[in-house]
Protein backbone atom coordinates (compact mmCIF):
# COMPACT_ATOMS: atom_id res chain seq x y z
CA UNK A 1 0.00 0.00 0.00
CA UNK A 2 2.90 2.35 0.81
CA UNK A 3 4.45 1.76 -2.61
CA UNK A 4 1.09 2.37 -4.28
CA UNK A 5 0.73 5.77 -2.57
CA UNK A 6 4.28 6.70 -3.56
CA UNK A 7 3.60 5.66 -7.15
CA UNK A 8 0.41 7.77 -7.25
CA UNK A 9 2.27 10.79 -5.84
CA UNK A 10 4.97 10.46 -8.50
CA UNK A 11 2.30 10.17 -11.22
CA UNK A 12 0.49 13.32 -10.02
CA UNK A 13 3.72 15.33 -9.82
CA UNK A 14 4.71 14.16 -13.30
CA UNK A 15 1.36 15.16 -14.80
CA UNK A 16 1.44 18.63 -13.21
CA UNK A 17 5.06 19.28 -14.14
CA UNK A 18 4.37 18.20 -17.73
CA UNK A 19 1.52 20.70 -17.88
CA UNK A 20 3.75 23.60 -16.91
CA UNK A 21 6.57 22.98 -19.37
CA UNK A 22 6.97 24.80 -22.66
CA UNK A 23 8.70 23.18 -25.61
CA UNK A 24 10.45 25.81 -27.74
CA UNK A 25 12.39 25.95 -30.96
CA UNK A 26 13.46 28.63 -33.39
CA UNK A 27 14.75 29.09 -36.90
CA UNK A 28 16.37 32.04 -38.60
CA UNK A 29 17.83 33.41 -41.82
CA UNK A 30 21.60 32.88 -41.54
CA UNK A 31 22.22 35.81 -43.89
CA UNK A 32 20.33 38.32 -41.73
CA UNK A 33 22.35 40.81 -39.71
CA UNK A 34 20.45 40.82 -36.41
CA UNK A 35 22.58 43.68 -35.07
CA UNK A 36 20.81 46.02 -37.53
CA UNK A 37 17.40 45.52 -35.92
CA UNK A 38 16.81 48.13 -33.24
CA UNK A 39 13.11 49.01 -33.47
CA UNK A 40 9.86 47.13 -33.92
CA UNK A 41 6.16 47.43 -34.59
CA UNK A 42 3.38 44.88 -34.70
CA UNK A 43 2.33 43.63 -38.14
CA UNK A 44 -1.45 44.07 -37.88
CA UNK A 45 -2.46 42.15 -41.05
CA UNK A 46 -0.65 39.05 -39.79
CA UNK A 47 -1.89 39.37 -36.23
CA UNK A 48 -5.50 39.82 -37.40
CA UNK A 49 -5.34 36.36 -39.00
CA UNK A 50 -4.48 34.63 -35.71
CA UNK A 51 -7.52 32.57 -34.75
CA UNK A 52 -7.69 33.35 -31.04
CA UNK A 53 -9.76 35.74 -28.97
CA UNK A 54 -8.92 39.43 -29.05
CA UNK A 55 -8.28 39.24 -25.31
CA UNK A 56 -5.64 36.54 -25.76
CA UNK A 57 -4.11 38.51 -28.65
CA UNK A 58 -3.75 41.50 -26.33
CA UNK A 59 -2.14 39.31 -23.67
CA UNK A 60 0.33 37.85 -26.18
CA UNK A 61 1.21 41.22 -27.72
CA UNK A 62 1.74 42.74 -24.26
CA UNK A 63 4.12 39.90 -23.37
CA UNK A 64 6.00 40.21 -26.67
CA UNK A 65 6.31 43.99 -26.27
CA UNK A 66 7.70 43.57 -22.74
CA UNK A 67 10.28 41.05 -24.01
CA UNK A 68 11.30 43.20 -27.00
CA UNK A 69 11.74 46.29 -24.80
CA UNK A 70 13.79 44.23 -22.32
CA UNK A 71 16.07 43.20 -25.21
CA UNK A 72 16.74 46.88 -26.01
CA UNK A 73 14.31 47.34 -28.88
CA UNK A 74 12.30 50.53 -29.25
CA UNK A 75 8.70 50.54 -30.40
CA UNK A 76 8.50 52.72 -33.50
CA UNK A 77 6.24 53.98 -36.30
CA UNK A 78 9.19 53.46 -38.64
CA UNK A 79 10.55 50.09 -37.43
CA UNK A 80 13.41 47.96 -38.70
CA UNK A 81 11.51 44.82 -37.65
CA UNK A 82 7.86 43.79 -37.77
CA UNK A 83 6.37 41.30 -35.30
CA UNK A 84 3.59 38.92 -36.24
CA UNK A 85 2.03 35.91 -34.54
CA UNK A 86 -0.07 32.90 -35.35
CA UNK A 87 -1.38 30.08 -33.24
CA UNK A 88 -2.61 26.53 -33.38
CA UNK A 89 -4.43 24.56 -30.69
CA UNK A 90 -5.46 20.98 -30.18
CA UNK A 91 -7.57 19.30 -27.53
CA UNK A 92 -5.97 16.50 -25.59
CA UNK A 93 -8.01 13.90 -23.77
CA UNK A 94 -6.25 11.59 -21.32
CA UNK A 95 -7.97 8.63 -19.70
CA UNK A 96 -6.38 7.30 -16.54
CA UNK A 97 -7.28 3.85 -15.25
CA UNK A 98 -7.54 3.98 -11.48
CA UNK A 99 -7.22 1.16 -9.04
CA UNK A 100 -7.82 1.71 -5.37
CA UNK A 101 -9.35 0.65 -2.10
CA UNK A 102 -12.53 2.20 -0.86
CA UNK A 103 -14.98 2.45 1.96
CA UNK A 104 -18.65 2.50 1.14
CA UNK A 105 -21.76 3.42 3.15
CA UNK A 106 -22.07 -0.20 4.33
CA UNK A 107 -18.41 -0.83 5.10
CA UNK A 108 -15.27 -1.68 3.14
CA UNK A 109 -15.88 -2.75 -0.41
CA UNK A 110 -12.29 -3.64 -1.26
CA UNK A 111 -10.46 -3.02 -4.48
CA UNK A 112 -12.11 -1.01 -7.22
CA UNK A 113 -11.46 0.17 -10.70
CA UNK A 114 -12.46 3.39 -12.38
CA UNK A 115 -11.49 5.83 -15.07
CA UNK A 116 -10.63 9.48 -14.77
CA UNK A 117 -10.89 11.63 -17.88
CA UNK A 118 -8.77 14.75 -18.17
CA UNK A 119 -9.21 17.31 -20.96
CA UNK A 120 -6.68 20.01 -21.72
CA UNK A 121 -5.79 22.33 -24.55
CA UNK A 122 -2.25 22.37 -25.87
CA UNK A 123 -1.43 25.41 -27.96
CA UNK A 124 1.45 26.44 -30.16
CA UNK A 125 2.42 30.10 -30.51
CA UNK A 126 4.60 31.21 -33.40
CA UNK A 127 6.33 34.57 -33.18
CA UNK A 128 7.58 35.87 -36.53
CA UNK A 129 10.16 38.63 -36.79
CA UNK A 130 10.14 40.20 -40.23
CA UNK A 131 12.69 42.54 -41.82
CA UNK A 132 10.55 45.67 -42.28
CA UNK A 133 12.35 46.97 -45.37
CA UNK A 134 12.51 43.65 -47.26
CA UNK A 135 9.23 42.23 -45.89
CA UNK A 136 11.05 38.91 -45.35
CA UNK A 137 10.87 36.56 -42.39
CA UNK A 138 14.25 36.59 -40.62
CA UNK A 139 13.43 34.74 -37.38
CA UNK A 140 10.67 32.48 -36.12
CA UNK A 141 10.20 31.21 -32.59
CA UNK A 142 7.76 28.52 -31.63
CA UNK A 143 6.48 27.50 -28.22
CA UNK A 144 4.12 24.65 -27.40
CA UNK A 145 2.50 24.14 -24.03
CA UNK A 146 -0.72 23.69 -22.14
CA UNK A 147 -2.94 26.73 -21.85
CA UNK A 148 -4.37 28.09 -18.64
CA UNK A 149 -8.14 27.86 -18.29
CA UNK A 150 -8.46 30.36 -15.45
CA UNK A 151 -8.61 34.02 -16.45
CA UNK A 152 -6.40 34.81 -13.46
CA UNK A 153 -3.66 32.50 -14.77
CA UNK A 154 -3.86 33.28 -18.51
CA UNK A 155 -1.53 36.30 -18.55
CA UNK A 156 0.95 34.51 -16.31
CA UNK A 157 1.00 31.45 -18.59
CA UNK A 158 1.24 33.56 -21.75
CA UNK A 159 4.13 35.52 -20.21
CA UNK A 160 5.87 32.22 -19.49
CA UNK A 161 5.37 30.88 -23.04
CA UNK A 162 6.43 34.14 -24.74
CA UNK A 163 9.41 34.50 -22.40
CA UNK A 164 10.62 30.97 -23.20
CA UNK A 165 10.28 31.62 -26.94
CA UNK A 166 12.04 35.00 -26.79
CA UNK A 167 15.00 33.47 -24.94
CA UNK A 168 15.85 32.00 -28.35
CA UNK A 169 16.33 35.53 -29.78
CA UNK A 170 18.79 36.61 -30.98
CA UNK A 171 19.95 33.33 -32.48
CA UNK A 172 22.61 31.68 -30.31
CA UNK A 173 25.16 32.01 -33.07
CA UNK A 174 24.44 35.74 -33.26
CA UNK A 175 24.21 36.38 -29.50
CA UNK A 176 27.99 36.38 -29.10
CA UNK A 177 28.52 39.05 -31.79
Amino acid sequence: MKNFKLLMLIAVVTVFSACSSVRVSSDYDQNANFNEYKSFAFFKPGIDKAEISDLDKKRILRAIEDNMLAKGFVKSDNPTMLVSIFTTAQQRVDVYNNFGWGWGAWGPYGAGFGNTVSRSTEGTLYIDLIDASKKELVWQGQGTGYLAKSVDKKQERINEIVGEIMQEYPPKQMASN
